[in-house]
Order: C-alpha cells, then structure tokens, then sequence
C-alpha cells in the first residue's frame, strides 16, 4: 500500500492561476471545486484526481491531452450536454481537469446526499438524458468509463451536463475514481466498451431509486472493486416500473445486459405515463460553499491489485450508505459514516435504563447524602461520580467516563458524520454516528446497510437477533456481534434510532469480551444510553 499525502488551501493556485473557492461535490479520489480563473476572472470547476504513483512525463502528457481531445470531440457531438474542458494539468501525481462552470446546475451526487431517494418519473427524466450523451458518445466509438454521480450536473429543468469524458484509458488504472460504480469487467481489470456505461447507468439509476448505490464503498478500493465483480445485487425494492430496467442494466455478464434502445422504450413509457410530474421543474439545493475548502483536507492514495491507484479525500466520505467504520475508534476516522448506530448490553440482557420517555418527563435523582453533588446530565438526572456531560459541537450531548474525550470525528458534508469517543489505556470505544439518508426501519438499516460491511471482519459473529425497540419515544432496534481487532476478541452493542423520516443516530459501544460483563463497564453503557441526548430543534 502506498500513502500519499496532499492538502489544498485557498492560498495555493492550481497550475498558478486557478484560485479553489468551494469545494461541490466529492466522490471516492474525485474532488470538485468551484474556482476562479486568475487570468481571465471567470469562474471555473476544478476536479481533483489522484494518480497512479510517479507518472512519467510522457504519461502525464498523453493523460491531459486524451481528456483535452475527447472532451472536444464530444463537446461537438452534444453541445450544452457536455461540459468544456479548459485545462488539464498534472501536479505532484494529481489531475486537475478545469472545466467551465456549469452555472444553475447540481452535482448528482449531492442531490442524492441532499434529497435521498428519487421517485421513478424524475430518474427517468434524468436516465433518458445520460443515455442520449451516451449514445452519442458509443456511436462516435468513445466511452466514458467513469460515469458516476459525481460527474453528472443536473439543471432545474432535468437536463444534464456530463464531465469526465477521456478519462478512461488515460492511466493504467480500471477505474481511476467511485469504485462503486465500476462494471464487473472493471473490477477485473478487463477490457471495457460501452456496455460497462450502461452499467454504470444502471448503477446511477439504482442509487437514485433506492438512496444507495448497488455494491457498497469499502474502506478499501480493491474491497469495493470484489463487491462488484462477487457479491449478488441486492434487488431494489423502490424501483417501480424502472425495477427490470434497473436489473437488466446491472447484469453481471455484460453481453446480457439491456440495449439502448430497450432502455430508452422504458423511460419514454414511464414518462409518458405521468406528463405532469415529467415536466415539473427540480428544486435544488444551495451546493457551492457548503464545504469550506482548507487545510484539513488531505488524501490518501493505495494502490489495489498491479495498477489502480485511488485517492480517498479525507472525511469526503460517501454519504449514506457505504462504508463501514472500525470497532477500534479513532483509527477509523477515515472511513465512512455508515447509516446505523450502535451501543449496548449483553444477550438477552435489556440495558438497565433506556427510557421510552422524553427527557422533559424524567424525575431528578436526589443527591445522596453526605457526599459531593454529582455532575448532572443532559436532562438533569444526577450522575453517578466520574461521569461528565460532554456537549458536541454538532449539538448533541452524552455523559462520559472521567478522562475520556472525543478523539475524532469524520464527516460527510452536512449530511452524516461519526464521532468517537475513548481515554488513553481504555480498551473501551463510544462511536456516534448521525446521518440523513436513512430507510424507514431500524431493523433493517442494520439487516442490509450494516451487517454486510461487518461480516468482512475477521471472526464477525452477530449474537442472537437484531431486535425491535423503543429508546426516548424513538423507533430504535439493537444488534450485538464480536470481532477481532488486532489480536482482541471484541464484543459490540449497537442501538440505531430515527428520530425523523431519514435521519437517525447510532451509538455503538464495544469492550474486548472478557471484560464485557465487568460491573464498571455495564455501568458505563448504561449511563451512555441513559444521558444521550439528541440536539434540540
């Protein structure tokens, strides 16, 4: 494995006259930033793309000028529907591709991390769009070979502008960024044509539909890459009349998959069905300046397999659903929020305070005499000696052991982030994890985004059933597993709960095992579950 390192301020100009402003959108080793051009003071997108270790002079040469040339030729092919490359240009093994700014227009990926799941005449209007640059491009015998969310920019009227083109191929790498949105015979670093578009449309299909993409981001790329190529496709279940489409697109074999004509004749039906909803416009969110560009944004690039180098920006995790975060606390930071939470007693042992009642209803717990006033939690029961409150900055509130702090926190935009919580020489993690794209079940949050990441671990095994439960008035269900970590048989509690459509919390509390019913350590999960309290609207 190889580690690269790199930051980016707004004092620092790209190639000496770009100026980042905002960062727009990020996807697994692809950053885009809305940026000024010094010399010509427009503004411009700047996307950031980490390279295969040590490109040769000849190699950089041959990347920028395959992007230059093939977004010209397909600028031609699509005007207005493909956007104008400016500039590309190599810097300390990243690309930078600059390209104009696509005024009134949202990263999918964002309006996907912002609104959750599409309904099926919007992803259809948006298909049918990506499929007729699509066309063009296999037609003119290019193809993409990175389409993802992050390069398709969405206007209010559902037309769309795609960036990325010539990328592929440009480096020895199968898929040089959004490794979940790799084909099969990506995966496999295998030849690729415009049957691994479709694919990749199908992907963007299921992700709109369902809120997820098909094959979940690992915290490693060649993780991911085995997903896809090994793992059955969860079958959507939102999908609606686009449900065959969607798994016709995703089929493993690539000669089986759907034509482009098929797939057209079935947007065009769905369309055509519902006029009305086809035509109204899209409300999009605020994107440009909601990730502050600065010092702290850095990247990590491993290599997988011979050839494929993937950068991962720090804390630009993907939003919703992929990743899985490690029981060990702080040397997860990186990775990312997954959409469940975590925290808890023993099998069959209920925790000895999980009130079903809100904080305004809880009594005070006297001061016992003749000692020193406890410190009080969050909604004024008194805590036992040792405990204080720790308030976040992102608004919510729990009790913690004495000496422990939080110790890092990873982010997802303004729509997911995890924080974990421990002392120095304590074996013992607190993880807290908030997101905004959650199902509507607890159970099956943890089921079918959760359970799947886990069973990677080495010696997973979940402890009894994923159980229904109620925690402060909130839908909420519990899962308990061990793993090993380093050696250490560890056992964890995770307790997940909505407390909105699509938003949620987890608490995650996990011990080595042997020490899991020490009389201290239960003490501690049940004053964790007892004083969490969510931030107040």
């Amino acid at each position: 494995m190889t580690m690269v390192k790199a930051r980016v301020t707004t004092a620092e100009l790209v190639a000496g006259r770009y100026r980042l402003v905002d960062v727009v959108q990020r996807e697994t080793n692809r950053v885009g930033y809305y940026g000024e051009d010094m010399e010509t003071e427009r503004p411009c997108l700047l996307t950031q793309i980490g390279l295969p270790d040590d490109p040769s002079p000849d190699d950089r040469r041959r990347t920028t000028s395959r992007i230059l040339r093939t977004s010209e030729r397909m600028g031609l092919l699509r005007p207005g529907r493909v956007a104008t490359v400016l500039n590309a240009v190599e810097e300390s093994g990243t690309l930078w591709i600059v390209t104009e700014w696509i005024d009134g227009t949202t990263p999918l990926g964002e309006l996907i991390a912002q609104q959750g799941m599409f309904n099926h005449v919007r992803a259809a209007r948006i298909g049918l769009e990506l499929l007729d640059v699509l066309e063009a491009a296999h037609v003119a015998g290019i193809t993409h070979g990175e389409l993802s969310p992050g390069q398709v920019f969405v206007g209010g009227d559902g037309s769309v502008m795609v960036t990325g083109f010539g990328l592929a191929g440009a480096t020895l790498a199968p898929r040089v960024a959004a490794p979940s949105y790799a084909s099969p015979e990506q995966a496999r670093d295998e030849r690729i044509g415009p049957a691994s578009d479709l694919w990749a449309l199908g992907a963007i299909l299921y992700t709109m539909l369902e809120g997820r993409p098909p094959y979940r981001e690992r915290d490693r790329p060649e993780a991911t890459l085995k997903g896809v190529d090994r793992l059955p496709l969860r079958a959507p279940v939102r999908a609606g009349p686009l449900t065959q489409s969607v798994q016709g697109l995703l089929r493993k074999d690539s000669r089986e998959r759907l034509s482009r004509p098929v797939v057209r004749d079935a947007f065009v039906r769905v369309l055509s069905e519902d006029p009305e909803a086809a035509t109204e416009p899209l409300r999009h969110p605020r994107v440009r300046g909601r990730f502050p560009v600065g010092p702290t944004w850095g990247r990590r690039a491993m290599v997988a397999g011979t050839a494929l180098a993937v950068v991962t920006v720090a804390a630009a995790v993907l939003v919703v659903t992929n990743s899985r975060s490690d029981d060990s606390g702080p040397s997860s930071a990186g990775s990312a929020p997954s959409p469940s939470a975590s925290a808890g007693p023993p099998t069959g042992q209920a925790p000895t305070a999980t009130p079903s009642t809100p904080p305004s209803a809880e009594a005070t717990t006297p001061t016992p005499t003749g000692s020193a006033p406890p410190t009080a939690s969050p909604s004024g029961t008194a805590l036992p000696p040792g405990y204080r409150t720790y308030t976040s900055p992102d608004g919510f509130s729990v009790a913690l052991p004495k000496g422990w702090e939080a110790v890092a926190t990873s982010r997802a935009g303004d729509v997911a982030y995890r924080s974990f919580f421990s002392a120095d020489g304590d074996p013992r993690k607190l993880t807290v994890t908030y997101s905004e794209a959650l199902g509507p079940d607890p159970v099956a949050v943890w089921r079918d985004d959760v359970q799947p990441d886990l069973e990677e671990r080495t010696g997973f095994r979940r402890i009894g059933d994923i159980k229904a439960t109620t925690y402060q008035g909130y839908e909420a269900a519990d899962m308990e597993w061990v793993s090993d970590k380093d050696g250490t048989r560890l056992r964890t509690f995770g307790r997940g709960f909505l407390i909105a459509e699509h938003r949620g919390y987890s608490l995650r509390w996990t011990t080595p095992e042997d020490d899991w019913d020490d009389p201290e350590n239960q003490e501690a999960l049940d004053v964790i579950l007892r004083t969490f309290r969510v931030p107040e609207d």
